[in-house]
């Protein structure tokens, strides 16, 4: 057969094709169209062994169609929930080859094996023999499903490349190695993967000329079946409202100053975007640990991300140290473009998890330095502000803080950045006027307080959280009127705020301090 169709005309090979049900033939060139029939024959009594064995099988036709497609599923038409599609992929219980794609979907429609060019053997006999030798070197994984020699179990955060088209999976820090995984464009239209989603499969063995390993067996999306990636909804289509669920900071049995204060002060939601407000050495990295830590501590269903944008090094050795969570980081001898790639991989990462009903914390350190990394890359609009900042360099900075918010029904994204000012730098000063207010919370700092050694250094005077009566009982609320009663009376606000802090630190828990607070005559 093999001297037959290498003897034959494109127009003759196309006809063959049609009869082996192979579609889109014309896409193809003649050599990738011989090699594409070969295999299909070659595979033929492979295929006709397995379908003796096992139950008559559905038409092909009618699995693609109970199959959803991501198209129908984004025009909104019939959409299916995850449930139904999985028990209608569950009821077929076969294997599908597609020759036009070259993928294979197995049991609940997850397993994807990808057939990547390469070179291949010439040999039909050699072929064969390989088929006949496969099936006593196969692996078996612990549910029982066979896949060929030589897989192995892989993981990674997906990154779209070429007008998403392909993607590879990253590793630590989400930048690009040479132990990155290629996954092809089929798993990605077919799964509607995006940019950011988190990817559990299998790979197969690099081939001669290929440079990376390739996934075909998609097992999870972002900690979830795949089915759930296919009928998720976009970031930008859910509905954004208040923050209404807390997220304690307030450690029991943990005297932490600064935190008791922000959890009455200035408490934080899921769904948060707030600012911490700091001169330099008031201490903004410290507190943003403790925040990390105690989130944790308190909230371990929380996705926990700490980004450090043009950091010391030793500083994000000792982040990476203290908190359990992820830490990406790009430190100050860094390229700006990329601080900008690591801060962009973040924040889809943050988007998917979020699409998924999930609760996600992002921690920046900083949003200046961020601001900064972009004003560097930007293309210049003609425009300057005061100290030599672009206005277009505001835009994704912009985007990235105004991408926090709770989400109707499920989900929730938390932003805490921090913003210098007091730097000696007129271009810092003018990207806090920018984004101060976009925030609905504030935590400010205050270099007089640090130079009296007061600690925490926060400015109660200056700190507060909007809509707090939504995340708060009515004791905090009372308790929260009465500081603010006391510090608009009081002719030396650092004088009260110091008289504050001392009554609290006599206190083990808030709730002593909201005792002790009420006994207070104004």
């Amino acid at each position: 057969m093999e001297l037959d169709l290498k003897s034959l005309t494109l127009m003759e090979l196309r006809e063959v094709a049609k009869a082996n049900k192979i579609k889109s033939i014309a896409k193809y060139r003649k050599q990738e169209l011989l090699d594409l029939l070969e295999e299909v024959l070659l595979h033929e009594d492979q295929v006709q062994e397995v379908e003796e064995q096992e139950e008559p099988h559905q038409d092909m036709n009618e699995i693609q169609q109970e199959v959803p497609r991501s198209e129908e599923i984004h025009e909104g038409e019939q959409k299916e929930t995850v449930d139904q599609v999985e028990n209608k992929v569950q009821k077929t219980n076969q294997s599908l080859e597609s020759t036009e794609s070259g993928h294979v979907v197995e049991r609940n429609g997850t397993v994807l094996k990808e057939k990547i060019s390469g070179n291949r053997a010439t040999g039909s006999g050699e072929q064969a023999g390989d088929e006949r030798s496969r099936s006593h070197n196969e692996e078996t994984d612990s549910e029982g499903r066979v896949f060929p020699p030589g897989t192995m179990d892989a993981s990674g955060i997906l990154e779209i490349m070429d007008q998403n088209s392909f993607g590879f999976l990253r590793g630590d820090n989400y930048l690009t190695t040479s132990d990155d995984i290629y996954v092809s464009p089929i798993q990605i239209r077919r799964f509607r993967l995006k940019t950011g989603d988190e990817l559990a499969g299998k790979t197969r063995p690099t081939r001669d000329g290929e440079k990376f390993r390739a996934l075909f067996y998609v097992d999870r999306v972002n900690g979830d079946s795949p089915g759930v990636a296919i009928n998720r909804r976009d970031f930008d289509t859910l509905t954004p409202i208040y923050p209404n669920e807390r997220l304690k900071l307030e450690v029991l049995h943990k005297n932490d100053m600064s935190t008791r204060i922000m959890d009455i002060i200035s408490p934080v939601g899921k769904g948060q975007r707030g600012l911490i407000v700091a001169p330099p050495k008031a201490g903004k990295t410290t507190i943003l640990k403790k925040i990390a830590q105690n989130i944790h501590a308190n909230n371990p269903e929380v996705t926990l991300i700490v980004l450090l944008i043009d950091e010391r090094p030793e500083e994000v050795t000792d982040m990476r140290e203290s908190i359990d969570g992820e830490v990406i980081y790009s430190t100050f001898d860094e390229d700006p473009m990329n601080h900008i790639k690591v801060a962009e991989m973040v924040l889809e990462r943050a988007k998917r998890l979020v699409e998924h009903k999930k609760d996600v914390v992002i921690l920046l350190d900083s949003l200046t330095r961020l601001s900064r990394a972009y004003n560097l890359t930007v293309t210049p609009s003609g425009r300057t502000l005061s100290g030599g900042l672009d206005p277009a360099a505001l835009t994704m900075p912009k985007r990235f803080f105004g991408a926090a918010r709770n989400i109707r029904n499920g989900g929730s994204l938390t932003i805490l950045a921090t913003a210098l000012v007091d730097t000696g730098s007129r271009m810092d000063d003018m990207i806090f006027e920018e984004f101060k207010g976009t925030g609905n919370m504030e935590v400010h700092l205050d270099r007089r307080l640090q130079e009296r050694r007061i600690f925490p250094a926060i400015d109660i005077f200056r700190s507060g959280t909007r809509k707090e009566e939504l995340i708060m009982d009515t004791n905090e609320i009372e308790a929260v009127r009465k500081i603010r009663q006391l510090l608009y009376k009081g002719s030396e606000v650092n004088r009260v705020t110091e008289e504050l802090i001392s009554l609290m630190d006599n206190s083990e828990n808030n709730e002593e301090f909201i005792d002790a607070l009420k006994r207070i005559e104004i």
